[in-house]
């Protein structure tokens, strides 16, 4: 099979699919992996057990069909039953091997945001969340992901978080007299994100009973209990709460999506103008994470809780995977910023070479800055349609 067939046709598919039109994100990711096939048709992969064969190619959560969904809705959920692999020393508020990467993203939030590493730890933290789900609950399929710009209009019409039996459950119940959220924080109210028409727990769909342990750290949902421990990592166990909010939505939209990967000429443009919100302005990682809201949603540390992340940074990852296709020798190396969040305190360039972890308890090697540094080298054979 050739490699245009494997990795281009089911793109073109999913683009017809799309609204009039289609997406023009969608067609810049279509165009990057045309850009791939034909360099790896003259050099080859970065990982050499990547062949045309067997690259695996994600999905938007859409075009999966019924029993793929619910498939990964079990293994989910079994993740939630498994116990924890993370001592109680460390974190007696983690209960479950799904607690696992809740704990590690918690420990290292000052070092994987904000900075070097922060696109290519994710990278490698979504792999290790979606072998875990195919090695140890019985998974099938591969890592779906959210396309913000295909629902921005109107989030809850959205498979994903329409609160039938195959999404990840939708809004949360009506909370009256609530007042807006100051992202990224009350100190720095850049933007008012208003309340929706949520608030509460949720109530419907498979993830109704899902019960978040840990945090909050630094939530923007001041309704919650806070943690027994200053850290975040006691035992605190609670409904998963959303107010799905339109407004931020709005910001993911496929006119700032095309924006951000059309116009950022260096990885430094594409990491701010990705990430660092401005007065009147989310920004697309923001934005995404505040589609939820609630408690999880608002909190970058305990943001894991909440299953939805898991579809969030997967769209980042086909954003900046897309971003890089376009000139696959010239961006896959790209790297900037410093090794600590918003380089505070200040410390060094990060380098390809700096080594990133897992921690202890995921179960996964530690790998470079480099390995993470495409979808087909390192450890990694998956592109996204």
């Amino acid at each position: 099979m050739k490699l245009t067939t494997l990795l281009v046709a089911p793109l073109i598919s999913s683009v017809a699919s799309a609204p009039a039109g289609g997406l023009e994100s969608d067609k810049l990711s279509e165009n990057g992996l045309l850009n791939l096939q034909r360099y790896a048709q003259q050099s080859g992969y970065p990982n050499p057990k990547c062949t045309e064969k067997n690259v695996v190619r994600r999905k938007e959560w859409s075009r999966l069909k019924k029993d793929e969904k619910l498939n990964y809705i079990d293994a989910v959920k079994c993740l939630g039953k498994k116990p924890s692999r993370t001592p109680a020393s460390v974190a007696p508020g983690a209960k479950s091997r799904y607690d696992d990467f809740v704990t590690i993203h918690i420990l290292l939030t000052q070092i994987t945001h904000g900075n070097g590493n922060f696109l290519s730890w994710h990278r490698y933290y979504l792999w290790a969340f979606e072998q875990t789900l195919r090695n140890e609950c019985g998974y099938k399929g591969y890592l779906p992901y959210y396309n913000w710009a295909m629902w921005a209009a109107d989030p809850k019409k959205s498979p994903l978080l329409d609160g039938s039996a195959t999404s990840i459950s939708g809004d949360g119940a009506y909370v009256a007299g609530r007042s807006f959220n100051c992202v990224p924080n009350p100190g720095r109210c850049f933007v008012e994100v208003q309340p929706g028409n949520g608030g509460g727990c949720v109530t419907s769909g498979p993830f109704k009973d899902w019960k978040v342990n840990l945090g909050p750290i630094q939530s923007l949902d001041t309704t919650v209990a806070p943690n027994p421990q200053a850290d975040g990592l006691g035992y605190n166990p609670r409904c998963i709460k959303r107010d799905i909010s339109t407004q931020a939505s709005l910001e993911t939209s496929d006119a700032f999506v095309s924006e951000l990967i059309k116009g950022s000429a260096t990885i430094a443009n594409f990491q701010d103008n990705l990430q660092n919100p401005q007065p009147g302005r989310l920004r697309i990682h923001l934005a995404g994470h505040n589609i939820i809201q609630g408690d999880a949603g608002s909190d970058f540390y305990n943001s894991p809780s909440d299953p939805y992340f898991w579809f969030h940074h997967a769209m980042i990852d086909r954003t900046w995977a897309t971003w890089q296709n376009q000139d696959v020798a010239g961006r896959r190396y790209q790297i900037a910023g410093t090794l600590t969040f918003l380089n505070n305190p200040p410390t060094r360039n990060a380098t390809l070479d700096d080594v990133m972890t897992m921690g202890e308890w995921l179960g996964f090697k530690n790998i470079t800055i480099r390995d993470a540094s495409t979808t087909v080298g390192g450890p990694f054979c998956y592109v996204y349609e």
